[in-house]
């Protein structure tokens, strides 16, 4: 039976703390963000989103079939992949998202999640992936982290938000919604809450390996 979730991944950032595009560090012979796919590519997920800003043109040089992916999706391991390329990356992450949301599937749900975010584990990744609720939020240790999964009566509402004002944001977006229409799963993988920001992070996460 096909999955009906769509994974979004946002790489659009300038990475100027990194300083060199996150998606292409080298992680065990391999770019990170094909590490990414590889670890998506073991779930129940099927079709994979990804949005790209600043220095997309990086990408394309370094891994060419990612811009095949612009005009239709390209299939990597078991995975469709679909990249889409937000022209004001400037106006922040939000609006990457809202970007490659306007080509998802309305009726999809999806998965969220971050290139410096480290994806989960296989089985507490398919563990959000399944549970049922509007709002699924991966727990490690008090702290709450991604991927985040949100049904399409959710973040179709997030299309019609103004990515200019300040409250535009995923997190105060969350906020306004009600509690029992939010889930968290308990997980035991700290990768959830990681945020490899800046070259001292990757190389503590690189350490850790």
């Amino acid at each position: 039976m096909k999955n009906n979730t769509a994974f979004v991944l946002l790489a659009g950032g300038k990475s100027e703390r990194m300083g060199t595009d996150k998606g292409l560090l080298k992680f065990q012979e391999n770019y990170w963000i094909l590490e990414q796919l590889n670890r998506i590519s073991e779930s129940t997920i099927q079709e994979v989103y990804i949005g790209l800003g600043f220095h997309s043109q990086n990408y394309f040089n370094t891994i060419p079939w990612l811009k095949d992916a612009l005009t239709d999706f390209v299939s990597y391991k078991n995975l469709k992949v679909k990249v889409v390329i937000n022209n004001v990356p400037e106006l922040g992450s939000f609006s990457t998202l809202k970007t490659v949301l306007k080509v998802v599937p309305k009726k999809s749900t999806i998965i969220l999640n971050h290139i410096d975010i480290p994806i989960l584990n296989t089985a507490e990744l398919n563990k959000i992936i399944s549970t049922e609720n509007d709002v699924v939020i991966p727990h490690f240790k008090n702290k709450n982290g991604h991927p985040i999964k949100l049904s399409a009566d959710i973040w179709n509402t997030l299309l019609d938000l103004d990515v200019t004002k300040a409250d535009t944001r995923l997190d105060i977006q969350l906020k306004k919604i009600n509690p029992i229409k939010i889930s968290t799963v308990e997980v035991f993988d700290r990768a959830i809450t990681l945020n490899l920001n800046s070259k001292n992070d990757w190389n503590s996460f690189l350490e850790n390996q």
